[in-house]
């Protein structure tokens, strides 16, 4: 991959599509992880208006402080970024004392805080005339699905969506992305003890690409380990269970010969 080549790339296309859609700028949620730290800096190099949000929920701190640093240090290098903090744990609290406790199991109240992020990214980005920009990578959107349907797969664009994560890296080097933010292990920031995607997942993103290279044929899928065994059945078990969420709506099609009975 020609990693400068492909920057260029994403930057204008980021820029003409916000020029075709009449639009001032973008509004990037900045977690603190590396998909995040490369989508907004890659807004930040189309001169376009570039809101980031650090939007913590009962945040781990290191968490916090990689998502200050990150806008601090675009802020110091782009004027047209513009960085805002806004804790929404008043507003999950709300929901934590509204829900009946019986609903509030640990994977629907960590969607929860993903989907008001999303609510808060809209209402600066429609306020300001600005594109919510999504920092999911292809692993992440096409590979095992793992994003909030509705949360931050909630976007208006997904510069990132056809990277690997090693290509999101490739490029974050390039952009001289804070190491810290570059080493820290990804993770959702969605759960109350920090835990990592990887740890989630049961698998390494490394080892997730691998098997989509194997499903889509580019790669031996023959005398397998059985730890490779065990992540193909990791890889197709996410894909199955989430493929809802990287297709279309199904839409109930009526058919002609119905439409023309009458009553």
């Amino acid at each position: 991959m020609q990693t400068a080549d492909v920057i260029d790339y994403i930057v204008n296309w980021l820029k003409d599509y916000c020029e075709n859609a009449g639009l001032e700028g973008f509004v990037v949620g900045v977690s603190g992880g590396i998909d995040s730290a490369v989508t907004s800096t890659l807004c930040a190099k189309t001169g376009k208006d570039v809101l980031l949000l650090c939007m913590p929920i009962y945040q781990a701190s290191d968490q916090i402080s990689l998502s200050e640093q990150h806008i601090q240090w675009l802020e110091k290098r782009y004027a047209n970024v513009k960085g805002i903090k806004i804790d929404l744990t008043s507003i999950f609290k709300s929901a934590e004392d509204s829900y009946p406790q019986d609903i509030q199991d640990d994977l629907t109240m960590a969607n929860t805080r993903s989907r008001i992020r999303m609510i808060t990214l809209y209402a600066f980005a429609s306020h300001h005339k600005r594109l919510v920009v999504g920092t999911g990578n292809k692993v992440e959107d096409f590979g095992v699905g793992f994003y909030t349907k509705y949360g931050d797969g909630g976007v208006d664009v997904s510069p990132l969506a056809d990277l690997l994560k090693s290509e999101v890296y490739a490029i974050g080097r390039q952009l001289d992305i804070i190491e810290a933010i570059i080493k820290a292990p990804p993770t959702d920031g969605l759960w109350h003890d920090n835990r990592s995607d990887e740890s989630q997942i049961g698998a390494t993103y490394d080892e997730l690409e691998w098997a989509m290279r194997v499903e889509a044929g580019t790669e031996a899928g023959d005398q397998l380990t059985p730890r490779q065994k065990e992540i193909l059945e990791i890889f197709r078990g996410f894909h199955r269970a989430n493929k809802h969420k990287m297709e279309p709506i199904p839409v109930c099609v009526i058919p002609e010969s119905l439409r023309q009975i009458k009553e």
